[in-house]
């Protein structure tokens, strides 16, 4: 060949190999622009399927069809995580592309069966590495426990990688191939894809935990975990339309209050407060599951409800009662749940519940009006004494009715100065002389009409109007004592007892308005005796000693009122600087006849002695109590026999009355004038 023609073949090759160098860039451009492009539209197509999913499971199952298309393999299936105590275990969620074509049926029944443990085979390392993971060769991988049954069905190769979720991993997903890999950089292009997709519905299945956690937050109590308010009104609502269409599918409404827990919640503080609603919260649990009682709509028996309105009040929904004694015994249980002390910062705190109770028989309606009456029933309840419960009956609408108005009123007659007190003398038994008196409100509502402590006081206790009342009784009751101090001296000063409400009792400032309600009266504090309930000393104890403390170096002297009722804890007692223990009217009353209310008297009698105390007697209505008090040693004595509680122009008449040995005709004399 010419130089110049091999020079030109030469110069043509080279030409040549250029524009297949340039032809095979181009394809390769092209080829790896289509698979970003099928990649893309793969990653594209997962998200937007798994943002307009209903359930996270349909989001994976598009997943798995979407890659199975993808990458042309026809076999995919994706495990669920699930953590059972302090273990993580992989279960079949049911999601599978391919399952059906018959060469895979043995492969897919082994899959799904519940003993295979998914955990040592190709899922479990995704799991355990939270990366993707292959097997190029099932043939030749020994790890693989499915690689005799894949192999049977024409499996060659595998791919698995996590769905990571807040960190967590909350699905796997496999995928098989009929050929073998090759460890090229297609596989690792796959690999990216394959992590890419598991971020991707990993935030999609984040949104949705936290869309249910927004819907569980809406229907269900911070605190307890208990259903709210809310939705224990559209299961109430159910239960009403239910019975509409089945007079056999009855049910029933516990309303429940804990008695006491402002005290417990003021003294302790909120803290102690909510540990004791979640120990309530947990023994309404215990209280439904004796017999038993189940949880779901669908199952034997009776289901429930157990919901907190907010607060110290919680609600109970029973469906499918078989008779309206059901109801009762639970109630029942509840209030033996709640006769056990409370361990609230290392202290025994006790507490009772007020239940009310109506049934879907009763004609309502409205859920609202099934709750407004069970709501009814517990104010019943709680009136006849607290730890009680009591069923709805139409009579106690009218109650409600007649406690607004009473609310309504007494407000007017706060702003009226319609509030009254009366004295009732406080007798030393053995002198029989008075040393002091009692100062007890009165409600007067006209001129003919006198209303007594126990037709409102509950009502001034639940409003809060209590704090303005009490201290407005303080005040009068200092002042009138300090007048008659200046009209009747004597050397040893009559006493005023003047009652602290609970409510009163927990205020931060209670020792800054006593000590102004001293000053401004002239009052010599030694002769005021406040007279708390055994439910003070079941608060803070450290506060409680530290308060009547401060009250204490102002002179001032302490009762414990109505003592042998409450669930004064004896440990504690000694404690608390008191000067006077008040045994109850109702152990005096009947200790004639009641050898166990007797030896009550007697042990009270006993313990004040050993703690250097005096005790009254309330309710000292016979000539026979009397004597007996005296025999037992007790100081002194408060009741009908010797007078009722007496306007303080008839006690100033009172005591004029020379202070003698207590005579027939003195007795006379104090009774004629309570008349």
């Amino acid at each position: 060949m010419k130089p110049d023609a091999a020079a030109h073949a030469a110069e043509l090759e080279k030409l040549t190999q250029s524009l297949l160098r340039e032809r095979d860039a181009r394809l390769q451009a092209e080829a790896a622009a289509e698979h970003r492009l099928r990649r893309l539209q793969a990653l594209e197509a997962v998200t937007a399927a798994a943002n307009q999913a209903d359930t996270m499971d349909e989001a994976l199952q598009f997943a798995v069809d979407e890659i199975c298309r993808y990458t042309g393999w026809p076999l995919g299936h994706c495990f669920h995580v699930q953590k059972t105590g302090k273990h993580t275990v992989l279960t079949s969620s049911g999601i599978w592309h391919g399952a059906s074509r018959p060469e895979f049926a043995a492969f897919h029944c082994y899959s799904s069966d519940p003993q295979f443990q998914a955990e040592r085979d190709l899922p479990g390392r995704a799991l355990k590495e939270a990366a993707p993971v292959w097997i190029v060769n099932i043939g030749a991988d020994r790890d693989a426990v499915r690689a005799d049954v894949a192999r049977a069905a024409g499996i060659r190769a595998a791919i698995a990688f996590p769905v990571v979720s807040g960190g967590g991993i909350v699905a796997v997903l496999e995928f098989f191939s009929v050929r073998i890999l090759s460890l090229d950089d297609h596989l690792l292009r796959l690999m990216d894809l394959m992590r890419e997709i598991g971020t991707r519905l990993g935030r999609v299945a984040e949104r949705q935990q936290a869309q249910q956690r927004l819907i569980h937050e809406a229907s269900h109590d911070a605190l307890t975990g208990l259903p709210n308010r809310s939705l224990f009104l559209q299961q109430l609502d159910l239960a009403l339309k239910r019975q509409w269409d089945d007079d056999n599918a009855r049910f029933a409404v516990l309303f429940i209050d804990i008695d006491r827990f402002k005290i417990v919640n003021d003294s302790l503080g909120h803290l102690a407060g909510d540990r004791m609603i979640v120990q309530v919260a947990a023994r309404l649990k215990n209280a439904l599951r004796p017999d038993r009682v189940a949880s779901h709509e669908d199952s034997v028996g009776p289901s429930y409800t157990l919901a907190r309105m907010g607060g110290d009040e919680f609600t109970i929904l029973l469906r499918d009662i078989p008779d309206a004694d059901e109801a009762v015994r639970i109630a029942e249980r509840i209030q033996s749940a709640m006769a056990l002390p409370f361990l609230i910062r290392d202290q025994e705190i006790y507490a009772s519940a007020s239940t009310g109770i109506v049934f879907g028989d009763v004609g309502h309606t409205l859920a609202d009006e099934v709750l407004r009456d069970a709501d009814l029933a517990m104010y019943r309840a709680k009136a006849t004494g607290k730890s009680h419960y009591e069923v709805f009956d139409r009579s106690m609408r009218k109650g409600a009715v007649s406690r607004l108005a009473i609310e309504t009123a007494l407000r007017h007659a706060l702003k009226n100065n319609e509030f009254v007190l009366h004295y009732q003398p406080i007798i030393e038994l053995q002198a029989g002389t008075i040393v002091g008196v009692e100062a007890l409100v009165r409600w007067r509502r006209g001129p003919d009409e006198l209303v007594y402590p126990g037709d409102f006081i509950g009502v001034a206790e639940d409003t809060g109007l209590i704090l303005y009342i009490g201290m407005w009784v303080l005040r009068e009751a200092c002042r009138q004592m300090h007048l008659w101090h200046r009209q009747f001296p004597r050397a040893k000063p009559l006493t005023i007892s003047v009652n602290i409400s609970p409510r009163q009792f927990v205020q931060p400032n209670l020792v800054d308005q006593i000590k102004q309600i001293i000053a401004d009266t002239g009052i010599d504090p030694n002769t005021l005796r406040l007279e708390i309930t055994e439910s003070v000393t079941m608060g803070d104890v450290e506060r409680t000693i530290r308060i009547l403390s401060q009250l204490r170096a102002l002179g001032v002297r302490f009762s414990v009122d109505d003592f042998g009722t409450g669930y004064s804890s004896l440990s504690y007692l000694h404690r608390f600087p008191l000067d006077v223990l008040k045994i109850d009217r109702s152990f005096v009353m009947r200790m004639n006849e009641d050898r166990e209310r007797l030896q009550i008297v007697q042990t009270i009698m006993t313990l004040a002695r050993n703690l250097g105390i005096e005790v009254v007697a309330e309710g000292t209505e016979t000539e026979m109590q009397v004597e007996h008090l005296r025999s037992l040693g007790c100081d002194f004595g408060q009741g009908f026999f010797f007078s009722r509680a007496l306007a303080p122009e008839t006690v100033t008449d009172l005591l004029y009355v020379p202070h003698h040995v207590l005579e027939t005709a003195y007795v006379n004399s104090l009774q004629s004038l309570a008349q």
